[in-house]
């Protein structure tokens, strides 16, 4: 964690550096898209590109006339994702805020922070690091953090309760599932996944911004330091997010424990079907390969369509009725991680089902402790 921050402070004095050089006088730039022209101050200075031979996906009157109905506050959180379209028409909404939410797993090597920073992201997102706002006082990877550190970061990131969130990533819908779990789970509820993450955004021709602003890697940096003051039991500063913790929608090891004998919620596990039968090692040593007894497979995929999209009402609803799992009894989902089970109560949220808890420990928890029962399907 110290050489990440280290890495994103030093980056950040970079950016401040080659700031200081630029004219004092507001650099003006036309936007390709939109046609009208907006202006960049030294200060923050950041390259924007659009994708070219791409055509507007949204002509101008459809554009007025979703902002025109624009408000967060009245926005519906039935549905848990916006498309693209809906986002670049609301962008500049000061009420908005968007949060580049990109996490790779292990073996991928990619750096989200560094492709936030130097490759890609949509203009203005925050970028919220899912491995640095966690708890600190376990081993388990990006575990949730408690209600004061998470209130410390966020409002490091400049966001209020007031604020509208839509979060995203590099993949399409991946680690953002998580963030938009962990917002609500802090009472948070006016908050949506981008429908497609920044892929579809890209391919829709929008603009992306090539690098980042001092001030947004000076947010991000600050943000895991206010998370680390909490729980070195300092005072991270002002607040300017209260949490309302919401229990009932993150699971512990005893109450999973508990629910193989009760069998009060149906157990559906996100990773794939090999590491679900024990067919496959865990990408993690020292875990043990298979799944938690009576719990059932549900590849996280199977949410999505081929551009990684959320699959219709309909479509889920078959996804869920060809594993046998009722819709009308209570369900918990859990991972390798905890984040891939946020993208299974997406899809549930998007049925209706908006109370669905997340084991967060997931399988690296389970598998890694000698006494909870292991079943396999080989």
């Amino acid at each position: 964690m110290a050489s990440s921050l280290l890495s994103r402070t030093l980056l950040g004095h970079r950016l401040i550096r080659f700031s200081s050089s630029l004219p004092h006088n507001p650099l003006i730039f036309s936007n390709l898209f939109n046609k009208r022209e907006f202006c960049v101050q030294a200060g923050s200075y950041h390259t924007t590109y659009k994708a070219s031979g791409q055509p507007s996906r949204l002509m101008a009157s459809a554009a007025i006339e979703i902002r025109s109905n624009f408000s967060t506050q009245s926005l519906s959180t039935n549905d848990p994702v916006v498309s693209v379209d809906w986002l670049h028409a609301n962008l500049r909404e000061p009420d908005l805020k968007v949060l580049d939410a990109s996490w790779y797993m292990p073996d991928e090597q990619r750096n989200p922070i560094q492709e936030y920073q130097q490759v890609a992201h949509i203009p203005g997102a925050l970028f919220f690091d899912v491995d640095g706002i966690s708890d600190r006082t376990t081993k388990l990877p990006h575990m949730l953090p408690s209600e004061e550190g998470f209130a410390a970061a966020v409002s490091a990131l400049g966001i209020h309760n007031k604020d509208g969130l839509v979060v995203y990533d590099g993949k399409g819908i991946f680690s953002a599932a998580r963030v938009w779990w962990m917002f609500r789970i802090f009472g948070h509820d006016r908050v949506w996944v981008l429908d497609g993450g920044l892929p579809r955004w890209r391919a829709s021709g929008y603009d992306v911004e090539s690098s980042a602003s001092s001030d947004a890697i000076l947010k991000a940096s600050a943000a895991s330091e206010a998370i680390e003051k909490v729980y070195q039991g300092q005072t991270a500063g002002p607040l300017t997010f209260q949490t309302k913790f919401q229990p009932h929608l993150v699971w512990t090891l005893d109450q999973v424990r508990r629910n193989i004998e009760e069998k009060t919620h149906q157990h559906i596990d996100a990773r794939s079907k090999p590491r679900f039968d024990g067919a496959a090692p865990e990408p993690r040593k020292g875990i043990r390969s298979g799944h938690v007894p009576g719990s059932k497979c549900i590849p996280f995929p199977q949410m999505l369509d081929a551009s990684q999209t959320l699959l219709p009402a309909d479509e889920l609803k078959k996804r869920f009725n060809e594993e046998g799992i009722s819709l009308e009894r209570p369900f918990l989902t859990s991972c390798g991680t905890g984040v891939t089970a946020c993208i299974l109560a997406l899809g549930l949220h998007r049925l209706g089902k908006t109370d669905v808890p997340v084991y967060d420990g997931s399988w690296t928890e389970w598998g890694a402790e000698s006494d909870t029962p292991v079943d396999t399907s080989s």
